[in-house]
């Protein structure tokens, strides 16, 4: 501009006139947009009856002003632009108001139809994603999906390879016409939050088909994680990315040739389709690397929706991680609690979906529900089991109501205080051997343990030091069960539900099914 321009020839008013056009030109070429963090948007949920996280950018140490519900709050951007602040908490409300957010010389963003309730983020692989259009009975659930004080956000981000700040996403209305596209286990479990609650209800979305627990986790867990240098005195090293790697690939490969073995015999006799052939064990590592790698998701689509307030956090995952050491999930599943409580700065209630039913080579699944059961530990969470609900031979069941369903008993239970028939079906709380005899105690068993059937408890195996498994007897004591072998006489161990596909039928007076468990540590 300065070689074809020569300010020196013009007169000093044009000279002037030109010096503040160019002057304004550049100031709106560097000039920041006012503009909020990606979940805050059109039809949008804000948590009740807690301090409200709200952020977004504009230009640096311009003072901006958010105005909600009488309230006005001011923050300064920081010389990167951001800024943050928080509303007092706020109270229910299904009234459809707007969100002000004003800066510099008149800058304004309005966000229309806010309400304020309860907000709830789901995350994990395809039974997360898998949406209301997919699950059964989909015509009457359409039908009678008019709730416009629930809205949906799906996160729409991809994978990356650095934590991200801005995401992707819209809000939307639940009405006859977007329902279908909702996540079927959280629209399910959110109508239930709804009806009982009685307020709006805000679900949040972020699912990816065939993923890797690996991908949700921030990096710096994976290699030094405080639990996993703890589990180290256990001889579980913390891991880098290459060895996270390596340790899938050689756990796959050494999985691979039984898998191939078992899905033929299965294919051959007509109870296993072509799409069930397992993936081999390049084309896994390569799937995995296209999902982002060990924190790809994490990066992409959850960094950014944090910090926006929330009541809880719900999980789908862990088909994908059955070809692992049921132990080494434990400890994942473990770090993304901790890890996504930490990056919001607030230790929400977390709860997941136990895995369910399913024909599957090898004792993959049931670990990995076993490490499920084991992460319970942690305070404030819970799980929904769902051993009795699966399909055989489809690893996405079609049943996402009663999932969502055991997950809002749960919620409702044990953080909104509701009189629930039970939060969970039973676990196991003490073992003790007698004889010829091992007596197991649960928990939420409260009205006694029965049989689905009415009929005899199956679903038990016992074991003497030998390790060798025998069929078991089982009689319900109460909350207990006694169990026993006529082949034994000095039993040590007991396992219930111990296959992926299970014929099981242990349940409390609430009508939910018993997790699967064992009382030995046998590799």
């Amino acid at each position: 501009m300065a070689k074809d321009l020569d300010l020196c020839r013009i007169p000093n008013i044009m000279k002037t006139t030109l010096t503040l056009i160019i002057t304004l030109l550049v100031a709106t070429l560097h000039a920041a947009d006012l503009r909020l963090g990606s979940p805050f948007s059109e039809h949008m949920v804000l948590q009740r009856e807690k301090p409200v996280a709200v952020w977004g950018w504009a230009d640096p140490s311009e003072s901006v002003t958010v105005a909600f519900d009488g309230q006005t709050k001011t923050a300064t951007a920081g010389a990167d632009g951001k800024w943050s602040l928080k509303l007092d908490a706020l109270k229910a409300s299904a009234e459809s108001r707007t969100f002000t957010v004003t800066g510099k010389d008149g800058r304004k963003v309005e966000v229309k139809d806010v309400l304020v309730g309860e907000v709830w983020f789901g995350a994990g692989q395809s039974n997360m994603a898998w949406d209301v259009g997919s699950a059964k009975n989909f015509e009457a659930e359409k039908a009678a999906a008019n709730f416009p004080l629930i809205r949906y956000y799906g996160e729409a981000s991809v994978t990356v390879a650095k934590p991200q700040a801005e995401g992707k996403g819209i809000w939307q209305v639940c009405t006859l016409e977007n329902v279908r596209r909702f996540s079927a286990v959280l629209y399910f479990f959110g109508r239930e939050i709804h009806t009982e609650v009685g307020v709006p209800v805000g679900l949040i979305c972020a699912a990816a088909n065939a993923t890797h627990i690996e991908n949700w986790l921030p990096a710096e867990t994976q290699s030094s994680d405080p639990e996993t240098k703890a589990g180290a005195q256990k001889g579980v090293a913390p891991l880098t990315e290459e060895e996270n790697y390596r340790r899938i690939e050689a756990k796959l490969r050494a999985d691979y040739p039984a898998k191939l073995a078992a899905w033929e015999l299965a294919f051959k006799s007509g109870k296993a389709q072509s799409r069930d052939k397992p993936w081999t064990p390049e084309g896994m590592i390569a799937h995995i690397k296209r999902k982002g790698g060990p924190s790809g998701l994490y990066n992409g689509k959850v960094f950014n929706l944090a910090p926006f307030t929330l009541r809880g956090m719900l999980w789908y995952q862990g088909e994908s991680n059955t070809g692992q050491p049921g132990e080494l999930y434990h400890k994942q599943l473990s770090r993304l609690v901790t890890s996504w409580r930490a990056l919001w700065a607030d230790e929400v209630p977390f709860a997941w979906v136990q895995l369910p039913n399913f024909t599957a080579p090898g004792e993959g699944w049931p670990r990995v529900r076993e490490a499920m059961l084991k992460t319970l530990e942690l305070p404030k969470t819970g799980m929904a089991i769902t051993i009795d609900i699966g399909d055989a031979k489809n690893i996405h069941p079609a049943n996402k109501q009663e999932a969502g369903r055991r997950l809002a008993l749960w919620a409702l239970g044990t953080v909104y205080g509701k009189k629930v028939p039970a939060i969970s079906g039973p676990l196991p709380a003490d073992s003790s051997v007698s004889a010829n005899t091992i007596t197991i105690s649960f928990k939420h068993a409260d009205g006694g343990l029965r049989t689905k059937d009415g009929g005899a408890v199956k679903g038990f195996q016992i074991a003497g030091a030998d390790q060798q498994w025998k069929p078991a007897e089982a009689k319900i004591d109460g909350d207990k069960v006694v169990i026993s072998s006529p082949d034994l006489t000095s039993p040590v161990a007991v396992r219930y539900a111990w296959l992926d596909n299970p014929d099981c039928n242990l349940y409390n007076a609430a009508d939910l099914p018993a997790s699967p468990f064992r009382t030995d540590d046998w590799k």
